[in-house]
């Protein structure tokens, strides 16, 4: 059997994963999986024919380590996604380069430190009542402050606490997100797979599971494939997975994430998106062997 590695963390007791459903396919083309934490320093990954990064869903807490391991990972075996890639998706700042690109994004306020003036500002700059901050290096929702102008002032010490010396993005907050939900679509190798809508809980805006959130496969409409498929075209490299978010705003869907580094990609949603993850990845790795 051949070997792959799943990169994920010491513990996922709080988190709902699914990449447990790719061991069958894999199995049945001939390799073994072995889930390996990317705080184990000492790992050797040469056995493995690559790493696919997958669960490290804490990496934002230690960012220059988790990239050190993926440095580490690429000088050893083949790291999936390509270290580039994830190196470019690492900082949401990336955002940038997709509006330069001419691809629909989200208007956004990018602080270098934080400056409670800019904050004050961004509900006159974007012409609404509710701003969203939240940290360059995120995930999992965590650090994502939703705030009026009353609740900026009131929870003004804890945002400089916060994002002190920390680079931020600044949003006008999206009423979509509570209204109609936040659509995700699925790419493995260029191919689309499948596609959810994720709506929060009432009372809140955080779309993940692990908030409360509630998930359904959905049909993505024409204008869904070509805003995705635009933002896709605009990456540095090639992919095996990539997940694109989107939100609808001001009549046209906006890419708010690429998430190319470790997306929950929603396996038991598609009873066809493990063997679909499966074949993409015989065939990336096709491509790379030639």
């Amino acid at each position: 059997m051949k070997k792959i590695a799943f990169l994920s963390m010491d513990s996922l007791e709080d988190f709902f994963v699914y990449d447990d459903l790719l061991i069958e396919p894999f199995a049945n083309n001939g390799y073994d999986i072995e889930t390996v934490s990317w705080r184990n320093s000492s790992w050797d990954y040469s056995d493995y024919e690559s790493v696919i990064v997958r669960s490290p869903w804490d990496y934002q807490q230690a960012p220059e380590a988790f990239m050190a391991c993926l440095e580490r990972i690429a000088g050893q075996t083949q790291l999936i996604n390509p270290l580039a890639l994830m190196q470019w998706n690492l900082d949401k700042r990336y955002l940038r380069d997709l509006e330069a690109s001419a691809v629909a994004v989200l208007p956004t306020i990018w602080l270098d430190d934080y400056d409670h003036d800019s904050l004050a500002g961004a509900f006159a700059d974007f012409d609404c009542d509710e701003i969203v901050i939240k940290p360059c290096i995120s995930a999992n929702a965590d650090d994502t402050y939703r705030l009026t102008r009353e609740s900026l002032s009131a929870q003004q010490d804890t945002l400089a606490a916060v994002f002190a010396r920390r680079p931020a993005m600044v949003q006008p907050f999206v009423t979509s997100v509570v209204e109609q939900g936040e659509v995700s679509l699925f790419y493995f190798a260029g191919e689309l797979s499948h596609a959810i809508l994720k709506t929060p809980k009432q009372g809140d805006f955080r779309v993940q599971e692990e908030h409360g959130g509630s998930l359904a496969v959905i049909s993505p409409d024409q204008a869904m494939l070509n805003s995705a498929e635009l933002a896709l075209q605009a990456m540095p490299t090639e992919y095996l997975y990539a997940r694109v978010d989107l939100l609808q705003h001001n009549g046209q869907w906006c890419i708010i994430e690429l998430e190319l580094i470790e997306p929950s990609l929603y396996f038991n949603l598609d009873t066809h998106s493990p063997q679909c993850f499966v074949s993409a990845y015989l065939r990336y790795m096709s491509n790379k062997i030639k």
